[in-house]
């Protein structure tokens, strides 16, 4: 995702404010509908898939970022085609249940938030991302830790690692027991209390002050407000109207 996050491309040189303010809007567009909305909600594919291409981001690898995360999703309505059998849709010869016609839009919902939040980062950089948010008010302190989280958690993901085959090794190539488990989360726990420290220390050694600045000044330009007015545009008639409905319709009424 940092490798993403320097490409030169026109979404990475827009402003990153004009980038968060529009994802935010997509995703309370998108979360906002009826919990049915399936057809509502595919015209707002449009706005990832256009980040996607103007980004020339690989779709390989958000798409395998984006089914990492998406067992929770579908947990959470796993269980909507047993409590709501209701008939509700009929395609051919088999019948949804409105259960199902849920959980679909669970999935659905999930895929556009999830791929549009990664297309956001991808296309803009974590650092670039966490200074834009501090100028749009967020906490420093969140933001603070945020960006901190995300530098370090592959730091101790890689620690993790070591300590995990350094346990087979130590058990002659065996996966460890279960009991063995609670000293290796100890221990990564001990190590990080003390690479913290020591990450903290280097820091006020170099000046932090706790503020978050953008390698790039961000200032607004015209295509940047441009954007995000075509964005809010395009959200706001999602919103109000189901517009896959009226394609289908005007492209029946114009069939010959």
């Amino acid at each position: 995702m940092d490798d993403l996050g320097r490409l030169d491309t026109p979404l990475h040189r827009l402003d990153a404010r004009v980038k968060v303010l529009a994802t935010l809007a997509f995703i309370a567009v998108v979360v906002s509908r009826d919990r049915y909305a399936v057809s509502a909600l595919v015209p707002l594919a449009l706005y990832p898939i256009a980040l996607i291409a103007v980004g020339r981001l690989p779709v390989r690898a958000l798409a395998r970022k984006a089914l990492a995360a998406a067992p929770f999703a579908i947990l959470v309505g796993a269980f909507n085609p047993w409590f709501d059998r209701r008939p509700m849709a009929v395609i051919g010869p088999w019948t949804l249940s409105a259960g199902w016609i849920s959980f679909i839009s669970i999935l659905l919902r999930f895929g556009l938030t999830v791929t549009a939040a990664l297309a956001l980062v991808a296309g803009t950089g974590m650092h670039r991302l966490c200074a834009a948010l501090t100028q749009l008010g967020m906490p420093r302190a969140f933001v603070t830790q945020l960006l901190l989280l995300y530098r370090y958690l592959f730091v101790i993901a890689e620690q993790a690692g070591r300590t995990h085959r350094a346990a087979r090794l130590r058990a002659g190539g065996r996966a460890p027991r279960l009991r063995a488990f609670g000293s290796m989360i100890a221990m990564l726990l001990l190590r990080s209390l003390d690479r913290a420290d020591r990450v903290y220390r280097a820091m006020r050694a170099r000046g932090f002050d706790g503020r978050i600045r953008s390698p790039r000044p961000l200032r607004l330009r015209p295509c940047d407000v441009g954007f995000l007015g075509g964005c809010l545009a395009f959200f706001a008639a999602a919103r109000i109207w189901n517009l896959a409905e009226m394609a289908g319709r005007l492209i029946v009424d114009g069939a010959p």
